[in-house]
């Protein structure tokens, strides 16, 4: 060991160091954190967040959310979805679309992205995933990547769907974290979502799509007891 070495380490052994307590950062969420009065108040505040960075909010029912999605496919003349594999949302996904959009072809994850990155970065259309959990404070969604559902679904297509439990959302990402036990069993990939992808890295012009989707469209699925009239015009 160098000299200078031996002597930075002596001044560091013999400095006056103390353990310093961790934070109570629960207690700090439980008094600084945001609240709503009400369920309805922070899902509005969830939506107008999001809304404020071009997503596209659509309220759905778990009765209705798979004719919404093909107005929606049909709307932006989506000729290939890719889907994720074997889960049950994709399978309904599936079995809709071939009876009501025929025409839109559906790319299921179940290959190595290096075994079809060709066909995923040149026709490859849209992009669906499920959503995890949501964040109200910052209007975010939470995406717990798989190997039935990899990253490529929300990261390579220019239009990224995403199919959100709205009984799924919290006040903030601490809470979400407690909630879901994060620290057991995190994946390799967890992705926070807030808009389409976007950067202003360029003479601060804010730009979308420069890294990823360029519109993001949220199947926000909503409880029998909540009115989406209360939550905004459905776009």
């Amino acid at each position: 060991m160098s000299q200078a070495k031996e002597r930075i380490l002596t001044k560091l052994r013999q400095a006056q160091a103390h353990s310093v307590a961790h934070p109570d950062v629960g207690a700090y969420y439980q008094d600084m954190g945001a609240q709503w009065g009400s369920d309805l108040e922070r899902l509005r505040h969830w939506a107008d967040t999001m809304r404020a960075v071009n997503t596209q909010i659509v309220w759905v029912t778990e009765a209705n959310w798979l004719a919404q999605l093909t107005q929606i496919l049909a709307d932006h003349e989506i000729k290939t979805l890719a889907v994720p594999n074997q889960t049950m949302a994709s399978q309904k996904i599936q079995a809709a679309l071939a009876v009501d959009a025929p025409k839109t072809q559906c790319v299921v994850a179940n290959q190595a992205l290096e075994a079809c990155k060709t066909e995923w970065f040149n026709d490859v259309d849209a992009g669906f995933t499920e959503v995890r959990c949501g964040i109200a404070h910052t209007g975010t969604l939470l995406l717990w990547t798989s190997a039935q559902e990899p990253r490529a679904l929300s990261l390579i297509p220019p239009l990224h769907i995403a199919l959100f439990d709205t009984q799924t959302l919290y006040n903030d990402f601490y809470s979400a974290m407690q909630a879901l036990a994060m620290p057991a069993g995190m994946p390799s990939n967890v992705v926070l979502v807030s808009g389409p992808s976007k950067t202003a890295d360029i003479q601060l012009t804010l730009a979308y799509g420069a890294h990823g989707p360029k519109d993001l469209i949220v199947l926000a699925l909503l409880p029998d007891d909540i009115d989406p009239t209360l939550l905004g015009a459905q776009p």
